[in-house]
C-alpha cells in the first residue's frame, strides 16, 4: 500500500521529535521515571505548547479534530522518544468524552494541558475482557454510589479526573449493563488510590472505591449501554499503542544498527560479519510488516462495521506484538551483556515495547479475537466425510 503523509503531519512529526531530542533526553527521562510523581510538568506544557494535547480534540473545543492517522504520527514520537508522560492515558479518556459528546468542558481543559486524564477500566479477575466488571454503581435519589476495585490505571494517580467503568445491571460479564462514569480524583479519600512505578518506567495504580458518591452528571453516555463505545475506544486506543510500538521498534533497530557499526571485534566491527547483518534484515522485515497492519489499523479504526475494525486492530496488535518480541529479543543479543542494563537506551525500549504488547490484550488475546470474528475462513469446506 503506498501511504504518504501529509506536509502538516510530517511538520507535526519533526516538531515533536526535535523537542524529545533537546528536552526530553535519556538522562532526563531518567531523572522524571525516579521523580516523586514520575511525570513532568514541564514536559506536559511543552505537548500542550506544540498542540499535541489540542490535536484529537474537537474544534469546537478549542482542539484541532485530529483523526486517528494524525495520532499514529504523533504516538509514534512518543514511542521514539521515550516519553512516560500521561499522553496515551489522556487522550484515551478525550475519545471517551467525544464519543459520548459529554463533558465538553473538560474537553477544552484537556487541550490546554490543564487537565488529566485516566482510564478505570481493568479488574483484577476480568484479564483482557473489559466486559468482565464488578465494580459497581447503583442508582441513588441524586446520582450513584460507586463500590469496587480497578488495578493497572495507567498514571490514575497522576490523573485529575478518571474515566470509570461499573456494572449498574445485570450479572458480572453480561455485555448489556455497562456504564461509564467521570470521577473526580479530588473525591477520592486518602489511602485509596495506590500508585507504583512499572517496568518501563511508567506510573500506573490501583483504586479502591467505597461507598463514593457521584453526582447524576458524572454519568458519561447512556446508563447501562456503554458496551459498544467501550469496545470501540479501547480499539482506539490499540491502534494508538500500535504506532507507539512502531515508534519504539524503529528507534531500537536504529540504535541497534549504530551498535553494530562500531563495536569492534578481531579488528573489525561486528556489522560485518554476515551472521549478524542476517539476523538486522530479519529484524528489518518484521518492523516493516508490523508498520504496515499498524497503518491499517489508524486507517480501520473508525471504520462504520465494527467486525471490520475489530480485524484490522487485532491483527495489527497481533503482528505488532510478536514483531516486538522479535526485534527485542534480538537487540539485546546484539547488544551482548549491554542488551539489559539501564545504561543503555535499548532495554528501556525492549521493556515499554513487553508493556505495550500486554496492554489492552496480549497478542494470544487478539489471535483469538481475531479468529473468532465471522468469515475468519469463508467458503471453506471439510477436508473429511462422515461415512
Amino acid at each position: 500500500m503506498d501511504f504518504n503523509l501529509t506536509e502538516e503531519q510530517t511538520q507535526f512529526a519533526e516538531a515533536i521529535r526535535r523537542w524529545a531530542e533537546k528536552s526530553y533526553a535519556f538522562e532526563e527521562r531518567k531523572h522524571i521515571v525516579h521523580s516523586a510523581t514520575g511525570v513532568s510538568d514541564k514536559a506536559w506544557q511543552a505537548l500542550a505548547e506544540l498542540g499535541a494535547l489540542a490535536l484529537p480534540i474537537p474544534e469546537a473545543q478549542g482542539g484541532f479534530n485530529g483523526n486517528a492517522i494524525d495520532m499514529m504520527v504523533v504516538l509514534q514520537e512518543i514511542g521514539r522518544g521515550l516519553i512516560i508522560e500521561p499522553y496515551f492515558a489522556t487522550v484515551l479518556g478525550a475519545e471517551f468524552l467525544k464519543r459520548t459528546a459529554s463533558h465538553n468542558e473538560l474537553l477544552e481543559t484537556i487541550a490546554t494541558g490543564k487537565t488529566k486524564l485516566a482510564c478505570a477500566l481493568h479488574e483484577q479477575q476480568s484479564r483482557h475482557d473489559l466486559f468482565d466488571i464488578a465494580c459497581t454503581a447503583q442508582a441513588t435519589s441524586d446520582g450513584f454510589v460507586l463500590n469496587g476495585k480497578k488495578t493497572i490505571v495507567l498514571h490514575g494517580a497522576q490523573a485529575d479526573a478518571l474515566i470509570v467503568s461499573a456494572r449498574t445491571k445485570g450479572a458480572q460479564r453480561d455485555l448489556d449493563g455497562i456504564s461509564l462514569f467521570l470521577v473526580q480524583t479530588s473525591s477520592l479519600p486518602v489511602g485509596s488510590v495506590q500508585d507504583y512505578r512499572t517496568v518501563d518506567g511508567m506510573r500506573a495504580a490501583n483504586l479502591r472505591f467505597e461507598q463514593l458518591p457521584l453526582p447524576a452528571s458524572a454519568l458519561i453516555g447512556s446508563l447501562n449501554d456503554a458496551w459498544d463505545i467501550l469496545d470501540a475506544v479501547s480499539d482506539y486506543g490499540i491502534s494508538l499503542l500500535c504506532a507507539e510500538a512502531i515508534g519504539l521498534i524503529e528507534a531500537l533497530f536504529a540504535t541497534t544498527l549504530d551498535y553494530l557499526k562500531t563495536r569492534q571485534q578481531f579488528g573489525a566491527p561486528i556489522g560485518k560479519f554476515q551472521a549478524l547483518q542476517h539476523r538486522m534484515a530479519e529484524m528489518f522485515m518484521e518492523m516493516e510488516q508490523a508498520r504496515s497492519l499498524a497503518t491499517l489499523a489508524a486507517v480501520k479504526v473508525d471504520s462504520t462495521d465494527p467486525n471490520e475494525r475489530r480485524r484490522c486492530v487485532s491483527a495489527a496488535k497481533a503482528r505488532v506484538g510478536q514483531a516486538a518480541r522479535f526485534i527485542g529479543q534480538q537487540a539485546v543479543q546484539l547488544h551482548g551483556g549491554m542488551g539489559v542494563t539501564n545504561e543503555l537506551p535499548a532495554a528501556h525500549m525492549f521493556k515499554r515495547l513487553t508493556m505495550i504488547e500486554l496492554s489492552l490484550g496480549d497478542t494470544d488475546h487478539h489471535l483469538a479475537r481475531f479468529a473468532a470474528l465471522p468469515n475468519f475462513l469463508p467458503n471453506t469446506q471439510p477436508h473429511y466425510s462422515h461415512a
